[in-house]
């Protein structure tokens, strides 16, 4: 029976082979076992180039293709020599059987499969011999960045186990890997168009982050998918991927993420830029955090509320808007398809790319219900209803009772009034066209109507007929939810109601509205104060 010998390894291998010919150096004399064999056989491939430090200088100057991420991220963090073959070694473990098996045997009878602090010290004392090896690896950026996890921490250091992040490992040989807390690009997220104006300025905002160190943008939409669809869009034209960390109500990564260690060298591998996602009410305040070990630009994406802070100051801000009525045309001949409907449906309503892409995929899913081939403008009124995590339920109350024309009993006058103000609803947007700047600049395309008139009059009713008309979904505001005994909260109640139904598109009706918006009253006692906050 012929005799079974390990093949010599290759010096293509790199790091690799000389950290394991560093721990060939402990191995007692005469030792004979498959791992002393494994470790002898590295140990003989980097003999050739004298020693292993000699081995190491060899490679941070022409380094080997497997070594070239691990080499450029060491660059990035400016690692030392002994922490590049601590992480190489503790990665490896991970993926070679064979080399957890040899650690252990190093490790007997105490060690685990992965290197300890004191082992690491004995085995790569040649490349630092005047510096105490521990405290390099303790206090290094290998493990302050995360890339260097350093497990039981009630053992003695020089006890305590180093290992690398699974994903870290991963990215290390080329490959994306799930991160806690984490999406990488837009996988599950809905399709979403811009318009021409909006790619133009992601690009313009792109350079912006490019010429500027450690810069933060943040990206202010009523739409996730949209303000999703922007990031991933400054990404690409900084040469990066989008990879989106989920942030909770706190401003705190989700539990799944406690925190960020290990992060910066996967962005840094992967060239992927964070994308911080919050969800700030009225009056917040939100921080973006530091990555430890990345130094790139960075974006925090949110709504209209709260304000988002990083390094200290206000960071510069991007706020998502309508696009105008050409573009919006556009999209609704990408979400419905080309006809009359997409142009009416550009002129009267004033939605965000993102809720044209939802409200289309709506439509199309009604139409392929139904069995028909082109959908009809009521679709999308039904389609209105379906709102993007607005949380309008929340303050106000839907009315979805249709009020067609006929339904509408009243004066020949009131129905006069009624109708100019439905033509004002339609023509809000184009109004102020040829006025000249200081028009559009003054101009707010919102209409308000005051509806007066004793109990029983139909003025709620009149509300849903314009709704019906112009197709919008009608809320009636919850004066229960929307008020507070607590000072400062009914405003900010106010705020989200009104910011939320902005951004959803629908006819928000106060009713008994005297009491939100009465004149204030002259204060002859403590209620009276309380009444005018």
């Amino acid at each position: 029976m012929a005799e079974t010998t390990l093949a010599e390894p290759q010096i293509a291998q790199g790091l690799y082979s000389c950290a394991l010919a560093g721990l060939a150096a402990l191995l007692p004399d005469g030792a004979s076992s498959p791992e002393a064999a494994f470790l002898q056989a590295h140990a003989h491939s980097v003999a050739k180039y004298g020693s292993v430090r000699e081995a190491v200088n060899r490679l941070l100057h022409s380094p080997d293709t497997p070594d070239t991420p691990l080499l450029k991220l060491a660059d990035e963090l400016r690692l030392r020599p002994v922490e590049l073959l601590a992480v190489a070694l503790a990665a490896a473990v991970e993926t070679d059987l064979m080399c957890g098996r040899a650690i252990a045997h190093l490790q007997a009878p105490l060690g685990g499969s992965r290197p300890a602090l004191g082992l690491l010290a004995a085995a790569f004392a040649e490349l630092e011999p005047e510096q105490n090896i521990i405290e390099c690896l303790l206090t290094g950026r290998a493990v302050e960045s995360g890339l260097l996890h350093l497990l039981n921490e009630n053992s003695p250091a020089a006890e305590r186990a180093a290992a690398v992040p699974v994903p870290l490992c991963l990215a290390l040989g080329g490959s994306d890997a799930a991160w806690p807390g984490t999406s990488l690009g837009l996988d599950g997220i809905p399709e979403t168009p811009l318009p021409p104006s909006v790619v133009a300025e992601s690009k313009r905002q792109a350079r912006g982050l490019a010429a500027a160190s450690q810069s933060v943008l943040v990206l202010r939409s009523g739409s996730e998918a949209e303000s999703r669809a922007v990031a991933q869009g400054i990404a690409s034209a900084v040469g990066s991927r989008a990879l989106f960390i989920e942030m909770d109500r706190s401003g705190s990564a989700v539990k799944a993420a406690p925190n960020l260690s290990g992060l910066g060298p996967l962005l840094v591998l992967r060239q992927l830029v964070p994308v911080f996602c919050f969800e700030p009410g009225p009056g917040d305040r939100r921080t973006v955090p530091t990555v430890p070990g990345y130094t790139g630009p960075a974006l925090a994406l949110c709504g209209h509320d709260g304000s988002i802070e990083a390094n200290g100051e206000s960071p510069a801000s991007w706020r998502i808007g309508v696009p105008p009525r050409q573009e919006r045309r556009q999209l609704w001949n990408i979400a419905i398809g080309k006809g009359e409907l997409a142009a009416r449906l550009s002129s009267d309503y004033r939605h965000g790319s993102g809720r044209i892409a939802q409200l289309g995929r709506l439509v199309r899913q009604r139409c392929l219900l139904d069995g028909r081939a082109r959908p009809a403008f009521s679709d999308v009124a039904a389609a209105s209803w379906a709102g993007e995590g607005s949380g309008l339920e929340s303050l106000a109350q839907p009315l979805p009772d249709l009020i067609p024309d006929e339904a509408l009993v009243a004066s020949t006058l009131l129905r006069e009034e009624l109708s100019r103000l439905l033509l004002r609803c339609r023509s809000r947007e184009s109004l102020i066209e040829g006025l000249g700047a200081s028009a559009v600049a003054r101009y707010h395309p919102g209409v308000r109507v005051l509806f007066t008139g004793p109990s029983g009059t139909g003025k709620t009713l009149a509300a849903s007929w314009l709704a019906t008309q112009l197709g919008l979904p009608l809320y009636r505001a919850d004066l229960a939810s929307v008020t507070s005994k607590y000072i400062g909260e009914t405003e900010k109640n106010l705020a989200h109601l009104l910011a939320r139904a902005e951004e959803s598109g629908v006819l928000l009706l106060f009713d008994e509205a005297d009491s939100l918006f009465g004149k204030r009253t002259e204060v002859k006692e403590s209620n009276d104060r309380f009444a005018n906050a």
